[in-house]
């Protein structure tokens, strides 16, 4: 159980950040949702779901891949929450296209937001972990980090180097109490990944299907309590990257 900690979720207004916040929340976690653009999704998941656990919530716009504005947002939320526990990095964008086709702000805006946005959170968190001699993190990663994808160069050296992010942080952080770990979904049904039913390498899935956000989340919520792991990436991807 999360009772007593205050957890952050980046992207936690819609897919998979959503089911993480709505799960953390139902094992007794406070939740501060980091949102980019859209209040009114953020606040109904506040209202919807993670408050109706009766535990408390509250939504933050934040540019993740802005450092000042990341150091603004973990302030306002220690003033808020009093501490913070957990920190999910969950937020992440695409931009699609052949390498050789592929607009220089393009890769640009994809590795600022999925690594430079998860070690900004990182970097802004740790003296927050280091007053409670405890802390989690956990990067959403992703099965495109660990085998490439095509069409999808900055997305999977993003993830890619989430995971080197994930393993570096949890090497020097684990004698002060902090894990750090990864998870990293396959094809999961999100607005991310609408249209891709038809994608040939959701045929090749062991497993016959695509993922649930759920799946996802129920993947963190075991790194969350999982007091002596750290450093790991845990696959939920149907099999696809065995």
């Amino acid at each position: 159980m999360l009772n007593g900690k205050t957890a952050i979720v980046t992207g936690g207004s819609r897919g998979i950040g959503e089911a993480i916040s709505c799960k953390f929340a139902s094992l007794g976690a406070d939740i501060a949702v980091i949102y980019a653009g859209q209040r009114s999704a953020a606040e109904e998941v506040c209202d919807r779901c993670i408050r109706g656990y009766g535990v408390r919530a509250k939504a933050f716009q934040c540019n993740v891949a802005d450092f000042e504005m990341v150091k603004e947002t973990v302030a306002a939320i220690k003033a808020d929450f009093g501490a913070v526990h957990i920190l999910v990095n969950n937020a992440g964008i695409t931009r699609d296209g052949l390498t050789a086709m592929m607009k220089e702000e393009d890769f640009d805006a994809v590795l600022d937001t999925n690594l430079k946005g998860a070690f900004n959170m990182i970097r802004h968190c740790i003296g927050l972990f280091l007053r409670n001699r405890e802390g989690c993190i956990i990067n959403i990663t992703s099965v495109a980090g660990l085998m490439g994808n095509a069409g999808q160069s900055n997305y999977s050296a993003s993830k890619a180097g989430l995971i080197g992010l994930t393993k570096s942080v949890a090497k020097e952080l684990a004698s002060r109490g902090i894990r750090c770990n990864a998870v990293a979904p396959g094809f999961i049904a999100t607005d991310m990944t609408d249209g891709q039913t038809e994608n040939p390498l959701v045929a090749a899935i062991p497993l016959g299907k695509m993922g649930e956000a759920l799946d996802v989340a129920e993947a963190a919520a075991y790194l969350a309590q999982a007091g002596y792991v750290t450093g790991e990436v845990l696959r939920v991807d149907g099999g696809i990257a065995m």
